[in-house]
């Protein structure tokens, strides 16, 4: 495979940013390295190696030696076994591997551990805010007594463990209260965000047969009240296996008829009982996009959540008591399930409800600033956001707590590090991350013993065997391959809700390399160690035999001052042809003119290559995303091929639908 782009050379740039001696020191990645030396057999940092090559020793390890590598987490992290484990792990194979049979554990019973400790129980477990930015906090002692009484309550109606509970909540504390309460049971949690229509909320809902629903009776967002009652009735009409309904009034209306109330509910004062459950037992269910069909169901584990996000949250993010964990999110998207597992660390995790953008495009660092915030994740795209609308932070907010900002949702562009870099803070940790709602956590990112290089994310996580593959399964450095993971992981699914045989789960990841899985992003893994993330596998652009990110040209592209946001698409045609245009949302204001689409074509030749310039450069009113704000690649390509809007696309699960209407008239019009 060829690559056409700025794939790093070996001979190695200056880091963007390097952490200190001291930094490094007291990361608990550092701390864990030395325990597991002594005791699991890991390799020891080397005197003089330099963190990089500590590093890549304890990753090679990581993957070389799995059953040790996990046992050594879950000690460090000293998980509560209420059942031994017979074995790290049984059967190896993907799909399929077994993690430690026989043992027996509780996901929310090692989320409210901290509460036990008479010292902290006052502390903030949650601080939470909405527009108003005033911070409210949860104490350790009220949110285990909240889950005590719920989870009795939800066990007096009959809910037993493995029945699912759903939560058609925003980020607010009583979702995670929920979510607590259902593990707490041994139930299983699912949730949407309150901005799902009805029809999206029931594709992924009536897959999983929910017993319980919580819901709110709307929401705020952008300075206007969201009313949802309309919605709520018709879940409860299309879910016939609901046996109650818990109302929570947000915007302070009454319950309606049958439905239960919350502050009923959660008013008691009750020690929780947590259901020892196996560690494959079902924690929860996530819904791919489903933009091409009904969303995937995707079921992971009690233990494999506990295990592989205390090693994400605790190693990689380098969280613990003392930090104030805040991930921009809704409870539709997978970032909200990995933020509320923060309390696993004892840290304080920081809830938002409303807009990332309101009252100004600066509200997330005010947030940041407001609750004093040491690890604050968000989007690559508001960073983008920020840039554009020469936000800065560093200048306007005080921020001296904030150690990290971490992005995802897609490549963060080089010149969204820099700006980082020069407008928040000189001295701070860049964690651009990858990784997927199908294992709830990051393939590759935050290490903070390591330097940022602009445009990279730091390195492959802990336990990942993380390669980019050739088409013939071939692994490349410092070329751009296929993303695939060599090894199991302990959040890989279960299954897939309602898949006989495993066959859809099968198909998703392991068709193109048997045994292998495959995620459907192009990457770069660098001689450096450093991966490089560039776009999806599935929406690929190819030229003559060059395989292309399209990441790559929206970096180029959304640099212009002129232009809100991009989509290109690669289009094979029936004829043999192939056709690549360039479709750009405009700032307020902008026209596109000649001047213009030439500045556009010479930039993209000059920063990339004259392959990747496109064929036609087109103005469109919006560019369509899926409700977690990720652009409608593949959807688009198929309604330019010529496919019906209905079979091309869910548009239930559309941020704004109408925007396709576009794209359908011009595959319509234009000449064939």
């Amino acid at each position: 495979m060829t690559a056409a782009h700025r794939t790093p050379q070996p001979s190695a740039p200056e880091p963007l940013w390097r952490p200190g001696p001291d930094r490094i020191g007291r990361a608990r990645i550092t701390r864990f390295q030395g325990w597991a030396a002594e005791h699991h057999g890991a390799p020891a940092a080397v005197p003089g190696a330099g963190p990089a090559a500590d590093y890549a020793a304890l990753h090679r390890w990581s993957t070389e030696d799995l059953p040790a590598f996990w046992q050594a987490v879950a000690e460090w992290f000293d998980v509560r076994f209420s059942s031994p484990y017979e074995s790290v792990l049984g059967d190896t194979a993907m799909p399929g591997a077994t993690w430690f049979p026989g043992a027996t554990l509780n996901y929310a019973e090692a989320a409210l551990r901290t509460a036990e400790d008479p010292t902290r129980a006052a502390e903030a477990a949650l601080l939470h805010l909405d527009e108003t930015h005033d911070p409210v906090p949860v104490s350790w002692a009220g949110l285990r007594r909240q889950v005590g009484s719920l989870a009795a309550e939800l066990r007096r109606l009959g809910v037993r463990p493995g029945d699912r509970v759903s939560g058609y909540l925003p980020n607010i504390p009583h979702a995670a209260v929920a979510l607590l309460a259902t593990a707490a049971v041994g139930g299983v949690w699912t949730s949407c965000a309150p901005d799902f229509g009805a029809r999206s909320v029931l594709d992924r809902f009536q897959q999983v047969e929910p017993v319980v629903l919580f819901t709110v009776d709307g929401y705020r967002y952008g300075g206007k009240e969201h009313d949802r009652t309309a919605t709520v009735a018709e879940l409860r009409r299309e879910l016939p296996t609901l046996r109650a309904v818990v109302h929570v009034p947000l915007l302070g209306t009454p319950a309606p008829e049958g439905a239960l109330e919350w502050d009923v509910l959660t008013a008691a004062d009750v020690e929780p009982v947590f259901e020892q459950v196996p560690f494959d037992h079902p924690l929860w269910v996530l819904y791919s996009s489903g933009t091409t069909g009904l969303p995937k169901a995707i079921v992971q584990s009690q233990g494999g959540i506990l295990l592989e996000h205390l090693k994400q949250l605790g190693l990689h993010c380098d969280l613990g008591p003392g930090d104030r964990f805040f991930w921009y999110t809704s409870t539709g998207w997978m970032m909200w399930n990995f933020l509320i597992s923060g309390l696993l660390t004892g840290c304080t995790v920081i809830t938002y409800d409303g807009s990332p953008g309101y009252p100004d495009t600066a509200a997330q660092w005010r947030i940041a600033e407001r609750t004093g915030a040491t690890f604050y994740g968000t989007s690559a795209a508001y960073v983008m956001a920020c840039r554009k609308a020469d936000v800065r932070p560093g200048r306007d907010f005080d921020l001296r707590a904030l150690n990290c900002v971490a992005t995802t949702g897609s490549p963060l562009p080089p010149d969204g590090f820099r700006w980082l870099h020069d407008a928040v803070a000189e001295d701070l940790w860049i964690a651009s991350v990858s990784g997927g709602t199908d294992v709830c956590s990051c393939f590759a990112g935050a290490v903070p013993t390591l330097p940022v290089y602009t445009g990279e994310l730091q390195a492959p996580g802990l336990g990942t065997d993380l390669q980019a593959w050739d088409p013939a399964g071939h692994p490349l450095v410092d070329e751009v391959g296929e993303l695939v993971v060599t090894n199991p992981m302990p959040s890989m699914p279960l299954r897939f809700w309602n898949d006989p045989g495993g066959v859809r789960y099968h198909e998703s990841y392991f068709d193109t390399y048997p045994g292998v899985w495959r995620h459907g992003d192009w990457t770069t893994l660098t001689s450096r160690n450093t991966v490089i993330i560039h776009g999806r596998s599935d929406s690929t652009l190819n030229r003559q035999g060059v395989r292309m990110g399209s990441a790559d040209i929206y970096e180029v592209v959304e640099r212009l001052p002129e232009i809100r946001e991009s989509l290109v698409i690669g289009v094979e045609q029936e004829d043999g042809g192939y056709w690549m245009p360039l479709f750009l949302h405009l700032t307020p204001g902008a026209a596109l003119d000649d001047a213009l689409r030439d500045r556009v074509k010479q930039s993209i030749r000059k920063e990339l290559s004259p392959r990747h310039v496109p064929d036609d450069i087109i103005e469109v009113p919006g560019v369509p995303h899926t409700l977690t704000g990720k652009r409608l690649e593949v959807p688009v390509k198929r309604l330019l091929q010529g496919t019906a809007l209905e079979k091309a696309v869910n548009t239930g699960s559309v941020d704004d639908a109408a925007l396709l209407g576009f794209y359908q008239r011009l595959a319509e019009e234009r000449p064939s």
